[in-house]
């Protein structure tokens, strides 16, 4: 019924899975009672659930009855079928529910020869591994003085109107809902967002971030132990070129300028063959992310001593044979490419981990401004070396102290992994990496980091430590601190300094902490139409499992007792993850800048949404509606100024009121 209803108002074919048929009868017990008996067929690999469910977990299944007339009612519905109880990962509760066949039974009192008449729905959600769905059933029972009959009532819908989604335990039913409705809550108001004074310049915002993770990237390149090799024949290079100083500098500025291009042409490459879109895509898929998680810690086993890693050595000796020999711009350039590809073993990570981290912003431009701030940082010193040549001939020897950088880098690259790791097991539900999971392997690298630091610990091509050195010291003393830091989210503490790289706190099993911000919905459709029963305004909150900003802004900003009272006791929180990879319960065809686009994921679905109707693809991205799916105010992105995003909230709620 979900891809249903979203067809319909999107004037796509509608294609509706129904893997719970319902069957309704009566039964005589003796001459003034009769049961109601509600049969369901469930199919299989789905399951149908009970009808008591805990708080966090799926919808119940619920009979309402409408209009009644002759009969009283003894008691309440129950369950005549064998109750499945069992712990869900999806919802990762322990729940019940019913397998292949179902039956519900209501007794009544009658009187004999008496006619009487009951009518109502059920209301239910039924799931397998991949998708869920929630839909109702019609029921009618009449007895025409002697002769009982049962009936299950037609589906008078047609495509003017659509299922109403179901709605927790205890709330008002909507029993509208036609597609007017429908096509309120989907149509675009791009136009209406921006007649808004809106929160301000997202994009160049996001811009500035990118450039300076960028800019981090490349000063961190720097200390990797495939750059060192670079220096000498830099130095060796340029001391080659000649004596005149004018010509020296211009080459250098050159040089310089040949990284930067280098770096922003395989930028530049990037986006085009794979797209901004495909680009976010990619930063969740499993397949992507479990690779580089291999390749961190293949190289973090390296930087340990247990092998080398390096590109043949044929690649680099030929090109800085062939910049030896020819003259002019070109074996400057070839020589930037010499630099490019000797460090390639210890950038290539960083590099794929910045294109990961600024795909989240969903701009075309944004990979190639996180590859000019690496470049930069990368290619300053060069640019100096080549400025100076003679003053760095007495540059310090590699030694123990690159082998240790080496090192300190190995761990560093191991903690990076288990992100990656983190974002494929979010994305697919599977449950390997909890936040406390995820925690507990932080707390011992950082901790055995500090040991290292120390000399308690010696990997293969270590020195002996005599005496520990004061900076040594200092980073050993900030990793053991950092360790200790973390110890506390282990019971749920919000850990904001690591907001950004740990898993959600819903992954979190054990928790006391209370002050969190948790959505109510998860669907947009079922939440607006809770939203319209309750008369409150939506708060639609456009996430990913891969996006670091998004929870940044949720352990920094909705932790905040301002902004945390007015989400939960005055908007109705809807969450809709763009990177979700469960499949929809049938695919939709829809039609996207003159081309034809199948969603078949909830993800795909969600991000439909945020493009069609809001005009963006960044995340986070915060949008407040009234019941209508109208804007209140206009779009916040990424700020993690606390009084701003209060004053973001009160002008809704003024606008709602």
């Amino acid at each position: 019924m979900i891809a249903g209803l979203i067809c319909t108002a999107m004037m796509c074919e509608a294609q509706i899975i129904e893997p719970v048929k319902w069957k309704f009868s009566t039964q005589k017990v003796d001459a003034q009672t009769i049961e109601l008996h509600f049969d369901a067929t469930i199919e299989a690999g789905w399951h149908l659930y009970g009808m008591a469910m805990p708080e966090g977990g799926p919808l119940p299944t619920r009979f309402v009855f409408e209009n009644q007339s002759g009969v009283t009612f003894s008691g309440e519905v129950t369950g005549a079928s064998e109750l499945i109880e069992a712990y869900d990962p999806l919802f990762e509760l322990t729940l019940n529910w019913y397998a292949k066949k179902a039956r519900f039974v209501q007794r009544v009192k009658v009187t004999p020869d008496v006619a009487y008449h009951v009518s109502g729905y059920v209301k239910y959600q039924s799931c397998n591994d991949e998708a869920c769905i929630s839909d109702e059933a019609n029921f009618l029972f009449t007895a025409a003085g002697k002769a009982a009959v049962a009936e299950t009532l037609p589906d008078v819908q047609d495509q003017n109107s659509v299922a109403t989604p179901s709605l927790p335990v205890g709330t008002a039913q909507a029993k509208t809902g036609k597609t007017d409705t429908a096509k309120d809550i989907y149509t675009p108001v791009i136009e209406q967002l921006r007649n808004f004074d809106t929160q301000g310049s997202v994009e160049t915002r996001s811009y500035w971030v990118v450039f300076l993770l960028g800019l981090l990237g490349g000063f961190v390149a720097l200390l990797t132990p495939c750059v060192w090799p670079i220096i000498p024949m830099t130095v060796s290079f340029f001391l080659k070129r000649g004596n005149d100083t004018r010509r020296g500098r211009q080459d250098a500025i050159f040089y310089g300028l040949s990284i930067v291009i280098i770096y922003l042409v395989l930028g530049i490459a990037i986006t085009l063959i794979f797209g901004a879109s495909a680009l976010n895509s990619l930063s969740t898929n499993a397949f992507f992310n479990l690779l580089f998680f291999a390749l961190l810690l293949l190289f973090a086993i390296s930087f340990f001593g247990a092998f080398e890693l390096t590109l043949p050595e044929s690649w680099t000796s030929k090109l800085n044979a062939k910049a030896e020999t020819t003259s002019g711009l070109l074996s400057i350039l070839l020589m930037a490419f010499t630099l490019v590809l000797v460090s390639f073993s210890c950038t290539g990570p960083i590099i794929g981990t910045l294109l990961v981290e600024v795909a989240t912003t969903g701009s075309m431009i944004a990979p190639m401004i996180g590859m000019t701030g690496f470049a930069i940082a990368l290619a300053l010193p060069f640019s100096l070396f080549a400025f100076f040549p003679t003053a760095l001939k007495n540059m310090p020897k590699s030694g123990s102290w690159l082998n240790a950088v080496k090192v300190v880098l190995g761990f560093l690259e191991v903690a990076l992994a288990l992100k990656f790791l983190s974002v494929a097991d979010l994305s697919y539900g599977w449950g390997i990496l909890d936040r406390e999971t995820f925690l507990a392997l932080w707390i011992v690298i950082f901790a055995l980091l500090g040991f290292y630091l120390l000399g308690k610990i010696r990997f293969p091509h270590d020195d002996k430590i005599e005496r520990v050195s004061v900076p040594r010291f200092g980073m050993a003393l900030i990793s053991l601190a950092f360790a200790v830091y973390m110890i506390p989210g282990l019971w749920g503490a919000p850990l904001k300094a690591i907001s950004a790289f740990s898993p959600p706190m819903h992954t979190q099993d054990f928790n006391l902490y209370t002050d969190e911000v948790r959505a109510q919905f998860y669907d947009y459709e079922t939440g607006m139409i809770y939203a319209k029963n309750q008369g409150k305004p939506v708060m639609i909150d456009f996430t990913g499992f891969g996006c670091v900003n998004c929870r940044k802004m949720e352990l920094a900003v909705w932790t905040d007792g301002k902004v945390r009272d007015i989400i939960n006791k005055d908007y109705v929180l809807i969450t809709l993850y763009v990177d979700d990879k469960k499949s929809l319960p049938a695919p939709i065809e829809v039609t996207e800048n003159g081309k034809q686009r199948t969603l078949r994921t909830i993800g795909d679905k969600n991000s439909y949404l945020q493009r069609h109707k809001f005009g963006a693809n960044a995340q986070p991205f915060y949008v407040l509606l009234n019941n209508s799916g109208e804007p209140l105010t206009g779009a916040y992105a990424f700020d993690e100024d606390i009084d701003k995003y209060v004053r973001f909230l009160k002008v809704g709620l003024e606008n709602y009121k």
